[in-house]
């Protein structure tokens, strides 16, 4: 791949050269890699950004289709707007089924917008490892808003908040236990809680859930980058349009005044710190597996599977052979 080349495509908002661009900073190559970090370094120079919105939700509860009725309503509105959907992956496999274009046909077809799958392959957190990657390459091609919408596994589905600047909860109505706003992990991540399907004979019981959530959120510490009335919960309908438009009025105004305040930019830096130093983590994992630390690595899980050492024996021995014990 040529970089100057490819990079002047993506700049351009050329969606093929995006699509191949994303295809590279995703590969587990060397030499792919290396072009990946030098096509990023090209495009950083651009200094677009667009607004990152993290979406997460039980399965079930319609993420792909609020997606596309959401998206469909901001590429109206003359936005351009990117989905990176993050499949699961088969744990004997590997593989994904990637069919977020076909649950999103209509957005799929919008000239104004582009959907990416991606499998989440061993990354933890309902994002794929590059995520971050692929979100800064669409800002480069001047997308307006990037959604991100992750597995959806549950509480522990934390790390979009690491690459979003506003992270949505999509949650279905009557779902039992309406006091998971209690809860520690991805509830006290969220800044907006969508409840949706508020339509037909659901609409009673979204309103229901909107109010359980409401009060619950009241318990949890404000946090100093929120103003007052956040994070907050809403009714929603993916399905005949109710409150979407109220819904992305919140995600403005909640930008806007975290823009003010200042806890945008210190937001994305702290975002910044946190994957320089994931990469790091990485780096000496990837070490630990390669010659010669291999064979090394072998014996001591050898040793632990044969109980002549502990786990915590073992690694204590790993980090000191490795010099850093």
């Amino acid at each position: 791949m040529d970089i100057a080349t490819t990079a002047t495509a993506v700049l351009s908002g050329d969606r093929r050269a995006l699509a191949q661009a994303i295809t590279l900073v995703e590969s587990g190559r060397a030499d792919h890699r290396a072009q990946a970090l030098a096509l990023l370094a090209t495009l950083q120079t651009s200094g677009r950004q667009a607004l990152r919105i993290g979406l997460s939700g039980t399965p079930g509860v319609g993420k792909s289709t609020f997606i596309e009725a959401f998206g469909l309503m901001l590429t109206g509105s003359g936005l351009r707007v990117a989905v990176l959907a993050v499949d699961p992956s088969s744990a004997r496999s590997g593989g994904s089924i990637l069919g977020d274009k076909t649950r999103m046909e209509r957005l799929s077809r919008d000239p104004r917008a582009f959907i990416r799958p991606s499998p989440a392959q061993t990354q933890l957190g309902g994002v794929a490892r590059r995520s971050r990657e692929a979100v800064a390459l669409c800002e480069a091609a001047g997308f307006d808003v990037v959604l991100i919408e992750t597995v959806g596994v549950g509480q522990s589905e934390t790390v979009v908040a690491e690459i979003s600047d506003l992270f949505v909860l999509l949650l279905a109505p009557a779902g039992g236990d309406e006091l998971q706003g209690v809860k520690r992990g991805i509830m006290e991540m969220a800044d907006l809680i969508l409840v949706n399907k508020a339509d037909g004979e659901l609409k009673p019981a979204a309103l229901r859930t909107v109010a359980d959530y409401a009060g619950a959120l009241q318990l949890l510490r404000r946090r100093p980058q929120d103003p007052a009335d956040f994070p907050k919960a809403m009714p929603v309908s993916a399905l005949t349009g109710l409150c979407l438009a109220e819904a992305w009025d919140q995600m403005q105004t909640l930008a806007t005044w975290r823009r003010q305040q200042g806890h945008w930019a210190s937001r994305r830096a702290a975002q910044a710190r946190h994957w320089f130093e994931e990469e790091v983590r990485r780096g000496l994992l990837a070490a630990l597996i390669a010659d010669p630390a291999r064979t090394t690595l072998a014996r001591l899980g050898s040793s632990v599977a044969k109980g002549d050492l502990t786990p915590e024996a073992a690694a204590a021995e790993m980090l000191r052979l490795m010099g850093r014990g």
